[in-house]
């Protein structure tokens, strides 16, 4: 029986690699796969041999007889993936790994009397660590592993949905780099606070910036600052015990919660919230957040769109896991004809598809859910939020109360500025060359600050791979700026031993 990758997929491409006939599609090579939920077996190539699944970091990979009840469809979503296009094999040869789709390549030749880099990785994020592991795996570099929290992981660890622990799995991939004997850890390290990236660039033969997108994005509505309007972030850093938000953060006094937004954050901030205590025990969850939970009334997330089901933000996965649920409705309210048009008509995404699959009616607001709900509210772009001193509800743009306790955005997020490095403030990002920051020799970025806030943690491993690239090219060609004298680098070292 051929296996089949399922709903935890994240695109990191390790089970490619690890396939012997070339049955896992999209690879990074081909043009699908920067725009891919998951990648998928084909069953007709399968071999049933089990090295995809010994490779993937999240355990997404099962073979089909043993997938579960809610994973059952992710055999008929493989298959369905190549459907129509054919099998594809191996060219003539002794090796499996070469074959029709693309050749195996070698893409970097370095000198053997190549000097060992020094490098500097500030972020222990997905990004910051497919650099690392780029760098320790295919050359002798040293790398010192920066990071302004006193523990590491990043968004692996903090911004990954506690129900979702096999993707935050690949966490202990990456924690195998941590204790690497050409990695040094420099924790609790701030960038500003502690040490400037002009003396990182001192101490170092180059930096690679992996600082990610933290700022969340503001909906610059009327209300939006009051008390009980929050963002996203904060619902996620507070079911993960992010240090920096504090255990009661979040209000789950109130009955229903409105959430601006379709996308994977929001599904995420969806699902945890309705879902029954009992199913989190056992989780990563933060105690207090679980207790809070268990204790609270939330009944009912309604999720807001500007635009039409056609254009759901939310990949398919995330979507197929959400109406997969038993103990929590998922609703579309068909306030407005073009609703059904959408939904009735030909789908323009697997996730516009899968959206067919939820019941359908006019919800009247003033009527609490009966029983744990999720409901998508199209054509419903919040025009203020209303209340006094905290926020009691969304005013939409087609004249609708929604009354609420709790009010979250999750409209995407957006770099900060980092101290030293140019900004491009239109976009949040570093502006950058392949990876290289203008203007600033032997400083890299990687991840959310190099490309925006696109891509799952699969898809800074090709973005690390050209930085690490780019950086390699200059060290090769020497364009790497010289170090200063070893005096000064101890002074600094020795501050950040003090912090």
């Amino acid at each position: 029986m051929p296996f089949a990758i399922t709903q935890t997929c994240c695109t990191d491409a390790s089970c490619v690699a690890a396939c012997p006939v070339n049955c896992i599609h999209p690879t990074p090579d081909e043009a699908d796969f920067a725009t891919t939920d998951m990648l998928y077996i084909d069953p007709r190539a399968c071999i049933d041999c089990g090295a995809c699944a010994d490779a993937c970091p999240v355990d997404a990979i099962f073979p089909v007889e043993r997938l579960s009840a809610s994973l059952a469809g992710y055999a008929e979503v493989n298959a369905d993936y190549y459907e129509g296009k054919p099998v594809a094999g191996k060219l003539e040869g002794d090796s499996p790994l070469f074959h029709q789709w693309y050749p195996l390549r070698f893409t970097r030749s370095l000198p053997a009397d190549m000097a060992p880099l020094d490098v500097a990785v500030v972020g222990t994020g997905p990004a910051g660590m497919y650099a690392a592991q780029d760098l320790l795996l295919h050359t002798s570099s040293t790398v010192t592993l920066y990071d302004r929290l006193d523990v590491a992981g990043g968004l692996v660890r903090f911004g990954v949905a506690p129900d979702h622990p096999s993707t935050k799995g690949i966490g202990e991939s990456f924690a195998r780099f941590h204790t690497h004997p050409r990695v040094r850890m420099r924790l609790g390290t701030e960038v500003g606070r502690d040490v400037t990236a002009d003396e990182l660039a001192q101490r170092h033969d180059a930096v690679i910036w992996a600082v990610g997108a933290p700022a969340p994005r503001d909906l610059g509505l009327p209300g939006e600052g009051r008390a009980g309007s929050i963002a996203a972030d904060t619902v996620v850093g507070w079911y993960n015990g992010h240090p920096d938000v504090p255990r009661d953060a979040v209000d789950t006094a109130a009955g229903r919660v409105v959430v601006v937004g379709t996308g994977n954050v929001a599904i995420d901030v969806a699902r945890v919230l309705t879902a029954p205590a009992a199913d989190l025990e056992g989780t990563p969850i933060d105690p207090a957040a679980l207790a809070a939970l268990r204790a609270g009334a939330i009944t009912e997330v309604v999720l807001l769109a500007r635009r039409g089901p056609e254009a759901v933000a939310a990949t398919a996965p995330e979507l197929r896991e959400l109406l997969g649920r038993s103990t929590v409705e998922v609703v579309v309210d068909e306030h407005d004809p073009r609703i059904a048009e959408s939904l009735d008509g030909p789908a323009a995404s697997p996730s516009h598809a899968l959206l067919r699959g939820a019941r359908r009616e006019k919800i009247d607001w003033s009527v609490p859910a009966e029983r744990p709900r999720v409901v998508f509210r199209f054509h419903s772009a919040p025009e203020r939020i209303d209340g006094t001193t905290r926020a009691r509800g969304v005013h939409t743009a087609d004249g609708t109360d929604i009354p609420a306790g709790l009010v979250v955005r999750a409209v995407g997020h957006r770099g900060r500025p980092v101290a030293g490095l140019p900004f491009d403030d239109d976009r949040g990002v570093v502006p950058h060359d392949a990876g290289r920051v203008e203007g600033r020799p032997g400083h890299y970025v990687v991840g959310w600050i190099k490309r925006g806030p696109s891509g799952g943690i699969g898809t800074n491993r090709t973005c690390a791979a050209e930085t690490v690239g780019s950086l390699l090219d200059d060290a090769v060609a020497g364009r790497l700026p010289s170090r200063r004298p070893a005096s000064r680098l101890g002074a600094i070292t020795r501050r950040l031993r003090r912090g």
